[in-house]
């Protein structure tokens, strides 16, 4: 294995209906069901037990269990908001950036600096009273643990761990393996705590898995659901012994379109050709689903497998040249792929919905209206912050993202972070019928893109006003060229989505340079404190305060601040302060104390010029020169 990362994927368990249970707590004991349209998209494990099932039918549903509470979730705002809420709060652990969101429900987080770090201070002679610092500069913040012990559940299962510190049930570790078994104990502990800490402060279960890269954390985690963890223990690299490895084990019972990075169409040609004829397809509403399951160990096992073989098999147009070397590395558990590092701001925001028939022009475009408030305002949470940048970005409050659908002082007060330069339409028409009254499944999509216009981007039009005007400017020319002839598209799906991102100056690292208009805005605050004033103030009244004891510098520049504070009044009084050094001061009646007269300097006895006196010597040279 060349990945030496330690990899902690967190997964929360029917995320949707578990979103609905933390808002009303009474809901974890009864049959959930969340609905879209007319499926079910998930159901919290009541209802599981009692027989639902994922993308189930609603009459379905009802008819097998009577008793089920049925929730509308076709708005995905909470869902958005309580995957952003889950992730914030566990990126705040993380002593690296890299944290990497998958879809709402789940989290990859890289850790192996937090794992190395604690490794090196674990004392070998009492592994059992170790305690896992969670902050490198505050000793006390962290939690005390067992690091002789794996927490959780482990593949394969292992007997007490004590006895199993130098055995495995591939037979004796290696010291590489035995320094990994290590590495694999603290993060065990390390996604624990974790789990905790969400489930007592958010109020989510989680499910994990622990191991070396995303495919084998990500497959692992889904061994022990629901509120489980599992580590794949070791060893990972086949010993020369007896070939042994618990990755190709674990691996090996997966059917090939379960490995994470091997899509549908990839996973049909391999059992295709596994198979010698196409594999069955099931009927009903899983696209995908295979009634003929093909294992990776079946794939591995072929004669002359290997990338070149997985090459020439999927080779095609637009076919990256590398894809038979990274399935057939995925087929033995290997990835390469990094956790993604935290990003400002997404690559893209997309909105899309799905239908059982859109053939009408007036229904698409009332589909469109729609789908383009939803886009515009996704973009005013996501992509805007307050002016004076306080919050980051896409971290608006529910209460707070509610109120950016109109315009008022909020949306007027924030600025965008980033502006996507490309809007891009996608619809996906149903195939025609075939002879036997059939129809084909498809999955492809057809799509156009134009500029963005730039009125998307305004604050000052109500939501309903500016989504029209996409649609009018944008959506219907894309959706035209798209789809030519007047009816019958009979549409499956319609996708708006806003990519292309372009970041907007700030003072943010990642800002494309600074932003000027916020700078001004803070120029009068920053340099108030070197401002200059000039104060005229007439020479009886200023006697008659000295003679009171009430002269004081600072009432005077308060006094001038208050009755002229811009900057072009700033620039008019240095301008005359200016003159005054050449001209005022030749008026005896002005500055008449002896104090202030020897500070101005000496006062040329040809031209009365009053300057200081490392300039009075150079001045009278002047008069020295001839005409």
């Amino acid at each position: 294995m060349l990945i030496k990362a330690d990899v902690t994927r967190t997964l929360k368990d029917c995320f949707y209906a578990a979103v609905f249970e933390r808002e009303d707590p009474k809901l974890k004991y009864l049959p959930l069901a969340v609905q879209q349209k007319q499926i079910i998209v998930t159901c919290n494990y009541e209802a599981r037990r009692r027989g639902l099932y994922k993308l189930q039918l609603v009459r379905e549903a009802k008819k097998h269990c009577p008793d089920v509470i049925i929730v509308l979730g076709e708005d995905l705002t909470r869902f958005r908001n309580a995957s952003k809420d889950n992730y914030n709060f566990l990126k705040a652990y993380m002593w690296s950036d890299k944290v990497e969101r998958l879809g709402f429900d789940e989290v990859f987080m890289d850790v192996s600096d937090m794992i190395d770090y604690n490794a090196a201070l674990l004392n070998q002679r009492n592994l059992a009273a170790s305690f896992f610092h969670l902050d490198r500069d505050d000793p006390t913040i962290g939690f005390a643990f067992d690091a002789s012990r794996v927490f959780g559940h482990t593949y394969p299962m292992a007997p007490t761990y004590s006895d199993s510190l130098c055995a495995s049930s591939a037979g004796p570790l290696t010291n590489d393996s035995l320094d990994l078994h290590l590495r694999l104990r603290l993060g065990s502990h390390l996604a624990q705590h974790l789990r905790h800490e969400l489930e007592e402060q958010k109020g989510y279960a989680s499910t994990v898995g622990i191991s070396t890269n995303k495919l084998i954390s990500k497959l692992v985690g889904n061994v022990n659901k629901p509120k489980g963890q599992t580590v794949l223990l070791p060893p990972y690299n086949s010993r020369p012994s007896d070939g042994k490895s618990n990755v190709l084990q674990f691996i090996d019972e997966h059917d090939i379109g379960k490995i994470p990075g091997i899509g549908f169409k990839i996973a049909q040609k391999i059992r295709s050709h596994v198979l010698g004829r196409p594999a069955a397809l099931s009927a009903g509403l899983v696209y995908g689903a295979t009634k003929e399951d093909v294992k990776t160990r079946d794939v591995r096992m072929l004669e002359n497998a290997g990338p070149e073989l997985f090459g020439r098999l999927l080779a095609g147009p637009g076919t990256p040249k590398d894809l038979g070397g990274k399935v057939w590395g995925l087929i033995n558990g290997v990835d390469d792929s990094e956790v993604a590092k935290v990003k400002e701001v997404p690559q893209q925001i997309s909105i899309e919905d799905s239908y059982i028939r859109l053939n009408k022009f007036e229904e698409v475009k009332k589909e469109l209206k729609m789908l383009g408030q939803s886009l515009i305002k996704r973009m005013r949470i996501d992509l805007t912050c307050p002016e004076d940048g306080i919050d980051d970005v896409g971290t608006a409050s529910k209460r707070e993202g509610d109120r950016l659908v109109g315009v008022d002082s909020t949306v007027k007060s924030r600025r965008w972070v980033a502006h996507p330069r490309t809007l891009r339409l996608s619809t996906r028409p149903r195939p025609p019928l075939n002879p036997d009254g059939t129809r084909s499944r498809t999955f492809t999509r057809i799509s156009k893109s134009c500029s963005m216009p730039f009125s998307i981007f305004s604050f000052n039009t109500g939501l309903d006003s500016l989504a029209e005007k996409v649609v009018e400017e944008a959506l219907i020319p894309l959706f035209r060229r798209l789809h030519p002839e007047k009816s019958h598209w009979d549409l499956s799906l319609i996708n708006i989505c806003a990519t292309n991102m372009s970041l907007t100056a700030s003072d943010r690292i990642s800002g494309v340079g600074r932003d000027i208009g916020k700078m001004f805005r803070r120029q009068e605050d920053a340099l108030k404190e070197w401002r200059l004033y000039d104060v005229d103030i007439s020479p009886s009244s200023t006697d008659d305060k000295e003679q009171q004891g009430q002269v004081d510098d600072s009432d005077r520049m308060q006094h001038n601040f208050n009755r002229d504070d811009n900057l072009e009044g700033f620039m008019i009084r240095c301008e005359e302060a200016r003159m005054s050094t050449q001209e005022s001061y030749q008026g005896e009646d002005i500055w008449d104390s002896e104090e202030d007269s020897r500070d101005l300097g000496d006062t040329c006895e040809i031209c009365g010029a009053v300057m200081p006196y490392f300039a009075m010597m150079a001045h009278e040279r002047y008069h020295s020169l001839p005409d």
